[in-house]
């Protein structure tokens, strides 16, 4: 008798999305202890909702081992794979109070793939019901920068983000704690704005814990879709800010010059204090109609610059205090630029879209071409800038699967550094399928 309750309980949760609270009320006994129990289970599971997708994939490259941003590096006797890209499971817990305003939420997320199973979200959200315009998020989620980070990756349209937003916002999550200003009342003057403002460890999830005292402030002030004139354009836009470093643990401090000569710095003073990592950034999205059932013109555009701190043969930001052997390596601190450009063109129908992207990605602006790899002049292949074009296909066959084909082609500068000396063959194509749910 037991585990027919049991399962009558695990029924109940299961499709209590689906299910309606008249027909259970049908179904069960409620003037009884244990149907009590159970409805009582359904009006709290029912909150609760599961999402997720998965991205099986096949890539041909175009040479074997290469270093890659097309879903991860190539083994070194590799040109093609099939991979399992993303395996991604999301629980979202809500309450809303009686003005159907929500009161608290709480998500969780992780990713599972032949590489294994790490957390991507694990946060909680409380809202204030007083004005409804405030909220407080704790925990580890996405950082409230730039646009493409922001955008998942089971809705973006090309199988990657950008060189830059993969080096800078490695996993783009990071443990901390942030206040949002976003008003939900339909009747508020200022509903159009969110502003976003928190503290963060810094150093993501590349790191297990935090191996400094400092925190990075990240903040975001977006404008949401804006209808621009009688034929539904939609325009949007933001601005970014993060302002963090990491602790010096060595003297030794790197730095490219305005003569685009790299100096080092090796006062012990130097200990202690906080090598900047500074970005800015503004992004802008326009959206046009093509006319009833024929799909949109989007446009898409975000630019980048700052000073980053790392190490000398990349700058992506460090999980861990570097080290030269049992000694922390000096730290190469450098001024970056980038940016990215969507074009997206739907072909007489939603289901059929066109993807056109660029982005470049310039890791130390202060020196360009050749003057990398000059006997003496310190520069390495970290210094390099990369231009990518992309262009692709997405067929999407419903709301729950959507075909993928697309083809990077990566342009690294000339320089005088061995391998380096004209452009790597690291062109990648990918064919992609996601089932959504």
């Amino acid at each position: 008798m037991r585990l027919k309750h049991l399962s009558a309980i695990v029924l109940l949760l299961l499709f209590s999305n689906v299910l309606k609270a008249q027909f259970l009320m049908d179904m069960i006994d409620t003037t009884t202890s244990l149907g009590k129990g159970m409805f009582s289970l359904y009006q709290k599971y029912d909150a609760v909702r599961f999402s997720g997708y998965i991205q099986p994939q096949f890539q041909y490259a175009q040479d074997k081992g290469i270093q890659s941003y097309a879903g991860g590096n190539f083994p070194e006797h590799v040109n093609n794979r099939f991979t399992l890209r993303r395996g991604r499971f999301r629980l979202d817990y809500s309450r809303y109070n009686e003005q159907r305003m929500p009161v608290v939420q709480f998500a969780f997320q992780f990713d599972g793939t032949e590489r294994g199973v790490f957390i991507r979200d694990f946060y909680g959200r409380v809202f204030e019901n007083r004005w409804d315009v405030f909220s407080i998020t704790a925990g580890m989620f996405a950082r409230p920068f730039s646009y493409e980070v922001n955008l998942s990756s089971g809705d973006r349209e090309t199988p990657e983000r950008g060189r830059m937003s993969q080096i800078l916002m490695k996993t783009e999550r990071d443990i901390g704690a942030m206040v949002s200003f976003e008003p939900r009342r339909t009747n508020h003057p200022l509903r159009f704005l969110r502003i976003d403002a928190g503290l963060f460890n810094g150093q993501g999830l590349t790191a297990t814990s935090d191996f400094d005292s400092h925190k990075d402030f990240i903040t975001r002030i977006a404008i949401k879709p804006q209808r621009l004139n009688s034929r539904n354009w939609r325009l949007s836009g933001a601005i970014s800010c993060l302002y963090g470093g990491m602790e010096q643990f060595t003297p030794s401090i790197y730095k490219t010059d305005h003569n685009n000569v790299l100096k080092l710095d090796s006062s012990a003073t130097n200990i202690g204090k906080i090598a900047p990592r500074h970005y800015y950034g503004a992004d802008v999205q326009l959206k046009i109609p093509n006319g009833a059932k024929k799909g949109a013109t989007e446009i898409r555009g975000e630019y980048i610059r700052g000073q980053q701190t790392a190490t000398a043969l990349s700058t992506e930001t460090p999980g861990t205090i570097p080290l030269d052997g049992t000694r922390n390596a000096p730290l190469y601190i450098r001024d970056f630029t980038g940016a990215y450009f969507y074009f997206l063109q739907s072909l007489g129908s939603p289901k059929h879209q066109l993807v056109l992207r660029y982005d470049w990605y310039d890791p130390n602006s202060r020196v360009k071409g050749k003057q990398i790899g000059q006997t003496g002049a310190g520069f390495t292949e970290g210094d390099i800038r990369y231009d990518t074009f992309g262009a692709g296909y997405v067929y999407y066959f419903d709301e729950h699967m959507k075909l993928m084909l697309y083809y990077d082609i990566v342009k690294n500068e000339s320089t005088t550094l061995a391998g380096y000396t004209s452009d790597v063959k690291d062109n990648v194509f990918t064919c992609r399928l996601q089932f959504r749910f």
